[in-house]
């Protein structure tokens, strides 16, 4: 993986939002900072352009002066923090943002030759705010723009990138950013979509319990379904829960999870095949109707 370092401008004022703190507004249980500090959590470092407040991960916190003076006098504040030849430089209310397109436009950076590799959105306009730069190009051209105009408060963004040469890698998701009380909802309604709730809980709820254990869900749902379906429907939450327990007490890890799952799949299905060779043995028999009920068994 390509060392890098992650500036993060959080400090605007959410005009479009009535002034709310927009970087802690949730998006699935999780402020919006939260959710892009989670996709660049390799950074070497990781500063945030803004006035401290506890974050779900240790960050650096850096500050433009004087507060509020735009972007780029934020994105030369930040950069002062960081050492690595490549950062990210991200907005904070990036709800969909992930560790893949973090990785994506580093390497698209590293192979290339351009000074900075960005996003464009769904219609096809740069989001420089979701991007990977050399770091040496943004401090050349931050510091000829500082010569040119005397100081950097109140330019505009556009300053510094019509001076590079960028790459533009389209993605509509991962470049949606909430500028608007609406594109909230669209975020909060898009999440909660089948194909993507449960991924969004598990992360949420690492998160909230400070766990940082990448598993086979797959692997854990399979087994809740071979408990309900070959014990009772309790057994799925209590086994994945007794599952959990025995892995950390193996010293934790994927690897303990994934056999903790094995041993007790293999337990369920072999109650299982018990349950149906005393079915066959009996004709299918019963004294009475079968309980049915969620807690039968």
């Amino acid at each position: 993986m390509t060392a890098y370092d992650v500036v993060v401008l959080a400090g605007g004022a959410a005009r479009r939002l009535g002034g709310a703190d927009k970087p802690g507004v949730r998006v699935g249980g999780r402020p919006l900072l939260d959710r892009v500090l989670a996709a660049c959590a390799d950074a070497d470092t990781t500063v945030v352009v803004a006035a401290p407040r506890p974050t779900a991960r240790p960050v650096t916190w850096a500050r433009e002066d004087p507060p509020g003076g735009g972007p780029l006098a934020a994105l030369d504040a930040g950069l002062r923090h960081t050492t690595a030849r490549y950062v990210l430089v991200l907005s904070a209310d990036l709800p969909f943002l992930q560790e893949a397109t973090a990785r994506l436009l580093l390497t698209v950076l590293r192979t290339g030759g351009a000074d900075g590799v960005l996003l464009t959105d769904a219609d096809g306009r740069d989001q420089p705010l979701v991007a990977a730069y050399r770091a040496p190009s943004l401090r050349h051209e931050l510091t000829a723009l500082t010569k040119e105009h005397g100081t950097l408060t109140g330019l505009p963004l556009r300053r510094l990138t019509a001076a590079l040469d960028l790459t533009r890698v389209p993605d509509p998701v991962a470049s949606f950013d909430c500028d608007t009380w609406d594109d909230i909802a669209t975020a909060r309604a898009r999440i909660r979509e089948h194909g993507h709730v449960l991924d969004e809980w598990i992360t949420a709820v690492k998160d909230e319990l400070g766990i940082d254990l990448d598993v086979d869900t797959g692997v854990l749902l399979d087994l809740a379904r071979d408990a309900a379906h070959g014990v009772a429907r309790p057994a799925a939450p209590l086994t994945t829960f007794l599952v959990g327990y025995a892995a950390a007490q193996a010293g934790g890890g994927p690897e303990a999870v994934a056999e903790a799952s094995r041993k007790a799949a293999a337990l369920a299905l072999r109650w299982a095949d018990e349950n149906a060779e005393d079915a066959a043995d009996s004709g299918g028999a019963s004294d009475g109707p079968a309980d049915t009920r969620p807690d039968a068994g």
